[in-house]
């Protein structure tokens, strides 16, 4: 709870991932991906309550044992390849409406990017509390730099490329002078509960960016991320003091 205003936590897992089968209860570092989110929020100091989203009973079992509430199984035509994201996030809410647990803000944690700190959960609870004159919903961003869009081209059915943006390719380019650029990295996502059910997304004209770190702007889609991933966190002691120094 934050100012009085009640925080969910929803913790998505798909029974049937593509990119990497089985991925969400996969080990990582000596526990499953899907408990990675779970633990993150449940030692935040704002989140009240954290439930698992997931159409498998295993995945089930295994984020409840890790801390997370299973209120519900979700129902399998909202699992599918082809569900938009909104639909099990309103399904999620609405249950709980129904159930009479109303929630002020919640926090969307998916388990394909682990590198979430609590911290970062926590800052950025904080900041859509503290400017919501000017926003209803937060999105974690980071910064482009090898994949900056100026960049970036496109390739005809000949082979031959062109800048993406119409413009002239760009030979040579000091990195200083490239202007920054942000991705939306899937981090985390915070929305006002009511603004959400109403517009069903995240992204609109009051969404503002939560900045996080080059590292924990990766995903894990397929086993390179997630080696990836590892070997990241094997080495988070190193990498804390190379970004603190």
């Amino acid at each position: 709870m934050i100012n009085n205003k009640k925080v969910l936590c929803i913790v998505p897992a798909r029974a049937n991932s593509k990119g990497l089968p089985g991925k969400n209860i996969k080990n990582l570092c000596g526990k499953p991906l899907i408990a990675w989110p779970i633990e993150t929020a449940k030692n935040s100091k704002y989140i009240d309550k954290v439930i698992c989203s997931t159409d498998g009973e295993e995945i089930a079992k295994i984020a409840e044992k890790h801390g997370a509430e299973i209120p519900f199984i979700r129902p399998k035509e909202l699992a599918t390849d082809t569900s938009p994201s909104y639909e099990f996030i309103l399904h999620a809410l609405n249950f709980l409406k129904d159930l009479n647990q109303k929630y002020d803000y919640f926090i969307l944690l998916e388990p394909t990017s682990p590198l979430t700190s609590t911290e970062d959960v926590d800052k950025a609870i904080e900041m859509l509390e503290n400017n919501r004159n000017i926003a209803d919903s937060i999105v974690g961003i980071s910064k482009s730099e090898s994949t900056n869009p100026i960049f970036a081209v496109k390739s005809n059915n000949e082979g031959l490329i062109s800048s993406w943006d119409e413009k002239e390719i760009t030979n040579s380019i000091r990195r200083q002078d490239i202007p920054e650029s942000y991705f939306k990295d899937g981090s985390l996502y915070i929305s006002d509960t009511q603004i959400y059910l109403n517009l069903k997304k995240f992204y609109h004209d009051r969404t503002l960016g939560y900045k996080t770190k080059k590292w924990q702007s990766l995903e894990i889609d397929d086993i390179i991320d997630f080696i990836c991933i590892e070997s990241i966190v094997k080495n988070l002691d190193l990498i804390n003091k190379t970004f603190s120094s």
